[in-house]
């Protein structure tokens, strides 16, 4: 059996398990116990042991792939990954800001509802953009203590080090660089082997988080979300399934189908983690052994996607905003939906890609628009498993615009033998 259908199996059982659990024993101390001191931390140490291998990967991938490269072609595929993510992120935003002016989710919340949502956890807003925040992006850009940024979570100012790290790398050709070089291979490749360690526990992992999140909110939070719950998966829907085959066809020049069936066991990591990071071992792994995409290309695009490529949580966060603004009658006009869809885009780019890192963001573009904070307790309920499905589309996303970089990037490396042009596919 492949993993990815032993993963869908996991998640299929866990789910299950969990209603039922609810539905029989709902509230039951037992049951909380198990939740709380089995199911829980099962699920935890799966996504941590992903984490752990993060910032060595990244590191040892992104240094590799530059130091393969001509230092112009780094320029270039900067310059078309940044492109393809801002263009991507743009038309996600818009569908989702279309669908929910068109289908009106919060028209139908009820004053049940939103009392409920009074007594929702205090959720930390994230720093409002001030006049200069386009500068002072760049600048936090670019870290003081790259150890320290790998040990907060940075991953932006990781890729920005090891970029520069990497062009060092490329610019010493002396006997001891070659053999750093040599090392920082056998790093990545010590990672890859531990993933697929990881990955072969992968089932019970999934299958216990999605226990864990069934059994405590039962079925009854979708049933009462449902016009929200729905319009976030319409508009995932289609920003994966056709704007994404569009761009694997026209841009990447490959078959869309052939796309999504080398991808299976990254969306499904990335569905059952809701982590971008922790899904980026699986996607490198898919990106080379299934996609058959160039080493250096796909390392390069991947390892900085997962930090900016967000064009899910971008979706997400936008179409959350209006939602609430629907839910508490707050009128905006079509320069604030503008400007929202700015700020999505941008928060999309910097946004951790962690499970539910977009709810301080949501909670600061609220306090802008005067738009009750604690709205976010309605959704916060249904967050996890909005998060499994926009964590997808983020994944995916990155592995599109690797197919969409990679075409008719040469593939000049002696590592790269046996790969395939994905211009000629």
């Amino acid at each position: 059996m492949k993993a990815h259908q032993k993963m869908l199996i996991g998640i299929a059982s866990g789910a299950v398990a969990g209603l039922v659990a609810n539905l029989v024993a709902g509230g039951a101390p037992w049951l909380t116990f198990v939740v709380d001191n089995v199911a829980s931390p099962i699920g935890q140490i799966f996504i941590r042991l992903l984490l752990m291998l993060v910032v060595p990967l990244l590191f040892s991938a992104i240094v590799v792939a530059v130091a393969e490269l001509d230092l112009k072609q780094v320029g270039r595929l900067g310059a078309r990954t940044l492109g393809y993510t801002v263009v991507l992120s743009s038309i996600s935003v818009l569908i989702g800001l279309v669908l929910v002016n068109t289908l009106e989710p919060g028209a139908g919340v009820s004053e049940e509802a939103r009392a409920q949502a009074q007594g929702g956890m205090t959720i930390q807003a994230a720093a409002a953009p001030g006049a200069s925040s386009f500068g002072a992006v760049l600048v936090s850009m670019v870290p003081t203590n790259p150890i320290k940024a790998a040990g907060d979570g940075d991953f932006i100012g990781l890729i920005v080090f090891s970029l520069i790290f990497g062009m060092g790398v490329a610019l010493t050709p002396s006997e001891p660089v070659q053999r750093l070089r040599e090392t920082l291979q056998g790093l990545y490749d010590v990672m890859m082997k531990l993933i697929d360690g990881v990955l072969s526990l992968a089932p019970f992992g999934v299958a216990a988080l999605l226990f864990a999140m069934t059994a405590r909110l039962g079925f009854g939070i979708f049933a009462q979300l449902a016009s929200y719950i729905v319009t976030v998966l319409l508009a995932l829907g289609i920003h994966m399934f056709i704007v994404y085959s569009l761009s694997v066809r026209l841009l990447g020049g490959r078959s869309p189908i052939e796309f999504f069936r080398g991808s299976r066991l990254a969306i499904v990591t990335a569905f059952s983690t809701s982590s971008s990071s922790a899904t980026l071992p699986t996607a490198l792994k898919v990106a080379e052994e299934n996609l058959k995409l160039p080493r250096n290309v796909s390392r390069f695009v991947l390892t900085a996607g997962s930090a900016m490529n967000q064009n899910g949580t971008a979706l997400f966060e936008g179409v959350t905003v209006l939602f609430l603004a629907q839910v508490y009658g707050v009128p905006l006009s079509l320069s604030d939906q503008a400007l929202i869809m700015f700020i999505c885009i941008l928060a999309g780019i910097g946004t951790a890609g962690v499970p539910a890192g977009s709810i301080p963001v949501i909670a600061m573009i609220l306090g802008m628009f005067k738009i009750p904070v604690e709205g976010l307790g309605l959704i916060l309920g249904v967050d996890r498993f909005l998060d499994m499905c926009r964590t997808t589309l983020n994944v995916t996303g990155d592995l599109a615009a690797a197919v969409y970089v990679a075409r008719g990037e040469p593939v000049d490396s002696p590592a790269e033998e046996g790969a395939v042009d994905p211009s000629t596919s």
